[in-house]
C-alpha cells in the first residue's frame, strides 16, 4: 500500500486520510492496510479539487475504483450533492459504509461490485464528475472511460478525473473528451478531462 503523505502509516498497522476541506475538514479517515489500496496523495488531491473549485457543490459524483474513499469523502464535504461509491472489495466496502454512516452522509452510497461489470450495463443515472483511479497497471482506466462514455454515464458537461501510471497510453480516451488541465506527480500523470456533446465534438 501507498499511503497518504502524513499519514503516519507503520508497516501491517492502519493509516489515515485527511480530509482538506469543507464541512468535514481536518478529519482523518482510517485505511486499512490492504494489498494495491493507493489513496491519492494529499498533494494531488489539493491540487484536483482547486481544479474542482467551481464544480463541485452541488454536483453528483461518481468514485469509480474508490478504494480509501479519500477522493468522494473529499467531495462530499465540499458539498456535492451525491456520491455513489464503487469498490469491488467487500471487507472495504462495508468500511466505506461504516464510515459513511459516522459522518452522517446520507447523500452517498457504496456498491459492492466489480468497477467494469457495472459500468458495462445501461446507466441508471449520470454524473457531473467521475473520478477514475484504478490499481496501475492493470488495463482498467482507459476500459472505464470507454464503458462511461459508452453506457450514458456522463452528464452532457461531465468532468472526468484520471489519475494513472504516467506511461500509459491515452489512445483509447473517447474523442469528445477535451484535455483540460494535466499535472505529473513522480510515477504518476493525473488529468481533468471535459465531457463534448457529440454534437460539439465535431468542431
Amino acid at each position: 500500500m501507498k499511503p497518504a503523505k502524513g499519514s503516519q502509516k507503520k508497516p501491517g498497522q492502519p493509516g489515515f486520510v485527511r480530509i482538506i476541506s469543507g464541512q468535514w475538514r481536518g478529519r482523518r479517515l482510517p485505511v486499512a492496510d490492504v494489498t494495491g489500496l493507493r489513496p491519492t496523495t494529499d498533494r494531488v488531491k489539493e491540487t484536483l479539487f482547486n481544479w474542482l473549485m467551481h464544480d463541485i457543490a452541488g454536483s453528483s459524483v461518481l468514485d469509480c475504483f474508490s478504494g480509501s474513499g479519500s477522493l468522494a469523502f473529499e467531495a462530499l464535504s465540499r458539498y456535492a450533492s451525491y456520491a455513489c461509491l464503487i469498490e469491488k472489495d467487500l471487507a472495504q466496502s462495508k468500511r466505506l459504509k461504516a464510515l459513511l454512516s459516522s459522518l452522517s452522509a446520507s447523500q452517498a452510497e457504496v456498491i459492492n461490485t466489480d468497477c467494469l461489470r457495472y459500468l458495462a450495463q445501461p446507466a441508471q443515472r449520470q454524473y457531473q464528475i467521475v473520478l477514475v483511479d484504478p490499481p496501475f497497471r492493470q488495463q482498467l482506466a482507459i476500459a472505464c472511460c470507454q464503458l462511461l462514455e459508452q453506457h450514458g454515464w456522463l452528464a452532457e458537461d461531465a468532468l472526468i478525473y484520471l489519475e494513472t501510471e504516467k506511461e500509459l497510453s491515452l489512445a483509447g480516451i473517447p474523442a469528445n473528451w477535451r484535455l483540460i488541465k494535466e499535472s505529473i506527480a513522480g510515477q504518476l500523470a493525473y488529468r481533468l478531462w471535459a465531457r463534448q456533446s457529440a454534437a460539439g465534438s465535431s468542431d
